[in-house]
């Protein structure tokens, strides 16, 4: 099995450090596809510009740099299709929200953002095997 790289406390909200110091359950799994992802983009030469970053409208899984593009990331993480792919529980409500995670995250910044994308990774971590990764660009 993949094992993901810790992640300095700069990238990480402090909620998102809570998430990932949880054992067990659910939250635990759902922050080990999110390392799985964000280790994944990392090899694509990305540079993950944050974790779990919240507003009062939500929180986006990952926010990272494509070259001149800023891509807020929506990252599943499933054992089995028992309740389907990844990717289907991202819904076109699951969308417009991503969108308005987005534009929070926009009015947020200080410095300039040229271009902006919302991307989702779906990881399927199956028991005994490695992680597959689907990772889709542009969803909205």
């Amino acid at each position: 099995m993949m094992t993901p790289k810790p992640l300095s406390a700069e990238l990480t909200t402090p909620r998102g450090a809570a998430l990932r110091g949880r054992r067990g359950g659910r939250p635990a799994f759902g922050a080990w596809g999110e390392d799985i992802a964000a280790e994944y983009l990392e090899s694509l030469g990305w540079t993950i510009i944050a974790r779990n970053w919240a507003c009062d409208v939500g929180e986006i899984d990952l926010i990272a740099h494509d070259d001149q593009t800023v891509v807020i990331v929506e990252v599943k993480t499933r054992s089995g299709t028992g309740f389907g792919d990844p990717l289907e529980s991202i819904t076109k409500t699951k969308v417009r929200k991503l969108n308005e995670l987005a534009l929070a995250w926009l009015v947020n910044q200080e410095d300039p953002v040229h271009s902006i994308r919302i991307d989702a990774i779906g990881v399927m971590a199956r028991p005994g095997e490695q992680p597959t990764i689907t990772h889709v660009r542009g969803i909205r």
